[in-house]
C-alpha cells in the first residue's frame, strides 16, 4: 500500500467486482501504425515506463453500483477497449487487432475508515503501483481499475492502462464520458474513428503515400540533425531515473496570453517556440529537435478517438534567428511540417533509423519530448481554473525512469500554466531544474513586452548555455569529443591503441548540411589482430546507446603498430597503412 505524509494507508476491506459487458459486434483486422508502434515499445519496455494511469474523482453521492455501471457502458461503447491482440510468431509486433463483442473485467474496490489529508496523492500513487505488472496483449481488458471508497461512498478511481489501446488523451475522453453518465447526460453517437477504420484508411494508398512521406521527413532529421540535443558532459546512459517538477503559474499563462496577442501567434506555437529556444540554448545548438506526440490528436476525425495515436511528430526547429518573433514564424511552419509527417508504419521507421544511423555513425536519441495536451477537446487533468491560483509554484513529485533527458506535459495555458517536467538530473540537478522553468516563465514576460533578441536569453532567463570544454567539436552537426570517440572505439575492440583526428573533408565528401565541416578520421594500431574498418565500425556502433558524445568516425585506417607518439596525428599517417575505409561497406 502506498506510504503518504500520514503513514502507510490501507484498505480496511478490498473486494473484487467482476464485470460483465456485451454490445457491438465481434470484428478482426490489421493493427493500426499507432497500435504497432506502441506495441513495440510495450514488448521492449518494462510496465512501469510505458503503462500509463489516471485518476478520476467521483462526485459526490455517487453510488458504487452506479460508478462501475458506467464503466460497463464506456466498454461497450469503444470498440479499443474490447481489443486484444493475437501472439505473432518469434515474439513479433502482432499484425492483427481482435475486437470482442462480450466479455468481463474487474474492479477492485478499496474501502477505508478515512483517507489520508492527501487523499487525490493516495489515489495517484495507488494508480502508479498498478502500472508496474505488465498487461498480456492477447486477453487483457487494458484498464486496472481500483474504486477507492470511503465507508462505501466512491472518491476516487484510480487506474493503470496499457499504452498499446489507449493513449493519455484517450483516458481524458474516457473521463469525460464517465462524468457525463454519472452526471445523468446522453452521450452523442460516437464519430470518431474506430482503431479497424483507422487501419483501413492508413492502407489506402494514400494513407500509404503519407507514411513514405514520413519516413523521408524522418530520414532528413535523423541523417543531418544533431544525434543528441544533450551531447554534453554528464550525459550518460540510455535510461535515466528522473523525478517530476510541476510548474502552476498565473504569472506564466498571462505572460503566455500576452504575447499571443501582440505576435498574433497560437498560445500553443508561442510556447513551442519558448520551449525550442531555451532548450537549444541551454544545449549549445543551431538546432531543437523535439518529439511531439500528441499531433495525430488534432485531425477531428480522432480527437476523441479512444485509441492510441501515440506516434511522434518530429520537430527539427532552426533556432538561428535574430529574435523571438522571427523564430516564432519559423516554428508555425516547422511544427506544421512535423505535423504532417508524423504517421508512419513504425517498423519501416525503426528499420529507416537503424539503416542511417549505421551509415551515419550516430544514434538517434529522443533527447526531448514536448507533450502539449492542453489544447485536445478533451484535455488531460488540469490544475484548478481558480483565478486565485499561484502566481509561480514548482513542487517535487515521485521519479521513474524514462529514455528521455527532458520531457514536458503540458496541462493547461489558462488560466494557470499548468506544466510537468522530467529533466535528467544529471544534466538538471534540482536547483538547475526549477531555473529552467522559471526561466521559461521569464522569457515568456520578456516577450509579453517586446520583441526579444535571442541573444539575451542568458539575461533574460538565467539560464545559461552547458560549457564544453576544448576537447568538445562540431562534427556533421552533431556535438563529438574525439578522445570519447577514441577511448570508445579502443574499448570496443579490445583496448588497442586509437588515435582519433579531426579533419577537413576528403574533396566531394563533405557533409551537405554543415557546409563542409570537419570530419572524424580513426587510426588503429591492430597489432596483428584481423581488425577491419567494417569490424572497427560495427563494434563502435555497438557501444554507442548512452553515449551521446560519440560520433563514428568518417574513415578507419588500420596500421600495423602504434607510433611512439600516439597524440599526434601525424606520426600515425607515417605509419604503414593495412587497410583503410568507411566501414560502412555491409552491416555485421
Amino acid at each position: 500500500m502506498p506510504v503518504t505524509a500520514d503513514g502507510p494507508t490501507r484498505p480496511h476491506d478490498t473486494r473484487t467486482v467482476t464485470v460483465a459487458y456485451s454490445g457491438g459486434e465481434p470484428r478482426r483486422g490489421p493493427v493500426t501504425m499507432g497500435q504497432a508502434n506502441m506495441i513495440r515499445c510495450v514488448l521492449r519496455d518494462e510496465p512501469v515506463q510505458i503503462n500509463i494511469h489516471d485518476v478520476w474523482p467521483v462526485p459526490a453521492g455517487t453510488r458504487t453500483g452506479a460508478a462501475i455501471d458506467a464503466l460497463r457502458t464506456l466498454a461497450v461503447r469503444h470498440e479499443g477497449l474490447r481489443t486484444t491482440f493475437p501472439d505473432a510468431p518469434d515474439g513479433a509486433v502482432p499484425r492483427e487487432q481482435v475486437v470482442a463483442a462480450e466479455g468481463a473485467f474487474t474492479v477492485t474496490v478499496l474501502d477505508h475508515d478515512a483517507l489520508p489529508t492527501e487523499p487525490a496523492a493516495y489515489a495517484d500513487a495507488l494508480a502508479r503501483a498498478a502500472r508496474v505488472d505488465r498487461f498480456r496483449l492477447d486477453r487483457d481488458f487494458p484498464l486496472r481499475i481500483s474504486l477507492v471508497t470511503v465507508a462505501g461512498a466512491p472518491a476516487y478511481v484510480a487506474l493503470a492502462a496499457s499504452h498499446a489501446v489507449t493513449d493519455v488523451s484517450a483516458l481524458s475522453v474516457l473521463r469525460e464520458e464517465w462524468l457525463a453518465l454519472l452526471a445523468g447526460e446522453r452521450l452523442p453517437d460516437v464519430t470518431a474513428l474506430t482503431p479497424l477504420a483507422l487501419a483501413a484508411e492508413e492502407a489506402t494508398p494514400a494513407g500509404l503515400r503519407k507514411s513514405r512521406a514520413a519516413l523521408d521527413h524522418w530520414e532528413r532529421i535523423v541523417r543531418t540533425g544533431p544525434q543528441a540535443m544533450f551531447a554534453e558532459p554528464g550525459a550518460a546512459g540510455a535510461e535515466v531515473r528522473v523525478p517530476c517538477l510541476t510548474l502552476r503559474s498565473r504569472r506564466g499563462a498571462r505572460a503566455l496570453a500576452r504575447v499571443a496577442e501582440r505576435t498574433g501567434g497560437l498560445p500553443a506555437t508561442v510556447l513551442l517556440t519558448a520551449w525550442c529556444a531555451l532548450v537549444a540554448h541551454r544545449a549549445g545548438q543551431t538546432a531543437c529537435v523535439t518529439a511531439v506526440p500528441t499531433s495525430n490528436r488534432f485531425l477531428p476525425r480522432l480527437a476523441r478517438s479512444v485509441n492510441t495515436l501515440s506516434q511522434d511528430a518530429l520537430l527539427c526547429l532552426d533556432v538561428r534567428a535574430a529574435t523571438f518573433d522571427a523564430l516564432l514564424g519559423k516554428a508555425w511552419g516547422a511544427a506544421l511540417n512535423a505535423y504532417r509527417h508524423s504517421r508512419f508504419d513504425a517498423v519501416a521507421l525503426w528499420d529507416m533509423i537503424g539503416r542511417t544511423t549505421f551509415e551515419r555513425g550516430s544514434r538517434f536519441t529522443r533527447d526531448v519530448v514536448f507533450n502539449d495536451v492542453s489544447t485536445l477537446p478533451a484535455g488531460a487533468p488540469t490544475a484548478s481554473a481558480e483565478p486565485d491560483g499561484p502566481d509561480l509554484e514548482l513542487e517535487w513529485g515521485p521519479d521513474q525512469v524514462l529514455p528521455t533527458r527532458l520531457l514536458a506535459f503540458v496541462h493547461q495555458a489558462d488560466p494557470l500554466l499548468h506544466l510537468s517536467l522530467w529533466a535528467d538530473p544529471g544534466l538538471f540537478p534540482r536547483t538547475a531544474a526549477e531555473d529552467f522553468l522559471t526561466g521559461l516563465v521569464r522569457l515568456l514576460e520578456a516577450a509579453a513586452e517586446e520583441d526579444v533578441p535571442l541573444d539575451r536569453l542568458t539575461g533574460v532567463t538565467g539560464v545559461r548555455p552547458v560549457e564544453r570544454g576544448a576537447e568538445w567539436h562540431l562534427v556533421d552537426g552533431s556535438w563529438v569529443s574525439p578522445s570519447a570517440v577514441a577511448d570508445a572505439l579502443s574499448r570496443a575492440l579490445g583496448g588497442v591503441p586509437v588515435h582519433v583526428s579531426l579533419d577537413a573533408p576528403p574533396p566531394g565528401e563533405a557533409p551537405a548540411e554543415d557546409g563542409g565541416g570537419p570530419v572524424l578520421t580513426a587510426f588503429v594500431a591492430s597489432g596483428g589482430a584481423p581488425i577491419t574498418p567494417e569490424r572497427a565500425h560495427a563494434a563502435l556502433m555497438d557501444t554507442l546507446p548512452g553515449r551521446p558524445g560519440v560520433l563514428a568516425p568518417r574513415r578507419y585506417v588500420i596500421v600495423q603498430d602504434p607510433p611512439e607518439d600516439t597524440d599526434a596525428g601525424s606520426a600515425w599517417l607515417r605509419r604503414h597503412i593495412l587497410t583503410e575505409g568507411s566501414g560502412r561497406d555491409r552491416q555485421m
